[in-house]
């Protein structure tokens, strides 16, 4: 979500669920765009095209995509290590001090401070994104809406990260030795609380969303068919409908939440834009995730790379400190502007990671193209066509390069290439000579 692309590095690196990173309106169903090399144009066993104009513009559009995914990254980083270089962050300490002597208000005070000016050091990268995307004809949001997602962005920051950070800080306090142990296993519940809340709390801050049954029966009655086949638990009254079109020409749809939070949405732009049967296609898709148990093992997973993720920075953190402590004027992990150091190797690490999350996400998006395709089976005509036909619209709709430099997709992909899952959909088809599919045996 929005405020996530904008705040996911101060908020969820304190838990290490995502490394830092801009993000330009990409589908959480399409692939990511990337770079491409001279040679683009289209081969004969492309599955996924475009006409020369759209891939001019896809291009371009890709290479801005890139250098905010990478520079917003590197920013982030840099500006933390100048905060620190400069004595900016031992300077605000210091003035919290000689606002209160009440710890839990210099902790406050220092945090939302910091968190501020974080925020403001990257608002130039998130509005050259928007003015990009609203070139490209990608967003269609008004700068007063965007203004206004920013500032929830903002008070979201405050509220969650703010007291966050104070939670984090008095466990390194409290546990000097083995605070990265301690705050692991506070970070685990936080991981699973931060999924099922997302859809109730988080979304509807920055969507209008409405049941999908009050404006488009027939397409609830569909959608079951898949829900059937698929034997998840989502009965029409968790199905809803987002209107995106305030904010974007792109289609998507989606399943997000989890147990009884657990819910179907549709884009309204999918539902007026593509045909039903590839709406059915990118909903298997997502249900695929629930299905084969995506959510879980990804959480498992981050449990796992968190556990190594803090106690690498920890020591790190501890060496550094030793190293830069002086310069810094900074004597404790445990003071405030201490805890920024630990922010910053967080911040590192997650960014190293990256290319290792982004390949489990890849096998993940992949198997659940596989079950997407053989969950509508039976239910429209082609499944192979209607798969080629919704990955193109996705790239089309999003200005998704058809062939994207294999670095780029290495670090930034967590999804495969569009190119790469429309070749695929159009060799896919296990039914042939009396065969069934890998998930389903009909």
């Amino acid at each position: 979500m929005r405020w996530i692309g904008r705040c996911r590095w101060v908020l969820l690196s304190a838990i290490l669920l995502v490394a830092p990173a801009s993000s330009l309106c990409r589908s959480q169903t399409a692939g990511q765009g990337a770079k491409s090399t001279a040679a683009n144009s289209a081969r004969p066993q492309d599955a996924y095209t475009l006409p020369p104009a759209e891939l001019s513009k896809a291009v371009s559009l890709d290479r801005i995509r890139d250098a905010l995914d990478f520079g917003g990254s590197l920013w982030n980083i840099t500006f933390l290590w100048i905060l620190l270089d400069t004595g900016a962050i031992a300077g605000i300490e210091q003035w919290t001090l000689r606002v209160t002597r009440r710890r839990w208000l210099q902790g406050l005070t220092f945090f939302a401070s910091f968190l501020i000016a974080v925020f403001l050091a990257g608002m130039p990268i998130d509005w050259f994104a928007q003015y990009a995307s609203r070139s490209y004809g990608i967003s269609v949001q008004s700068w007063t809406s965007w203004l206004s997602d920013e500032g929830t962005s903002l008070c979201l920051t405050l509220l969650i990260g703010v007291p966050l950070l104070m939670l984090f800080l008095r466990i390194v306090r409290r546990w000097p030795r083995r605070f990265w142990l301690v705050a692991w296993l506070v970070t685990l519940p936080l991981m699973a609380i931060a999924v099922i809340a997302e859809p109730l709390v988080i979304d509807p801050l920055f969507n209008k969303f409405e049941p999908l049954e009050k404006t488009d029966h027939a397409l609830v009655q569909q959608l079951e068919k898949v829900v059937h086949r698929t034997g998840i638990n989502i009965p029409p009254g968790r199905m809803y409908l987002m209107k995106a079109s305030a904010k974007t020409n792109g289609i998507n749809a989606y399943v997000t939440g989890i147990g009884p939070t657990k819910r179907i949405v549709v884009w309204d732009t999918t539902a007026d834009r593509i045909p039903t049967d590839q709406i059915l296609f990118i909903f298997g898709h997502e249900c695929g995730h629930y299905v084969l148990h995506h959510i879980p093992k990804g959480l498992a997973i981050s449990a796992v790379c968190v556990f190594f993720g803090f106690w690498i920075c920890a020591a790190v953190a501890v060496w550094l400190l030793r190293r830069r402590g002086r310069r810094w004027q900074i004597d404790s992990l445990s003071s405030p502007a201490g805890f920024v150091i630990l922010l910053l190797m967080l911040s590192i690490t997650g960014f190293l990671f990256e290319p290792a999350a982004n390949a489990v996400s890849r096998h993940f998006e992949h198997q659940a193209d596989i079950f997407g395709q053989e969950a509508i089976h039976g239910i429209v005509r082609n499944p192979q066509k209607t798969a080629v036909a919704a990955f193109n619209a996705l790239g089309r709709i999003w200005l998704e390069n058809p062939h994207p430099n294999s670095f780029v997709v290495f670090w930034l992909y967590n999804h495969p290439s569009i190119q790469q899952r429309a070749n695929f959909a159009a060799h896919y088809d296990p039914w042939a000579n009396g065969g069934h599919g890998k998930y389903f045996k009909n």
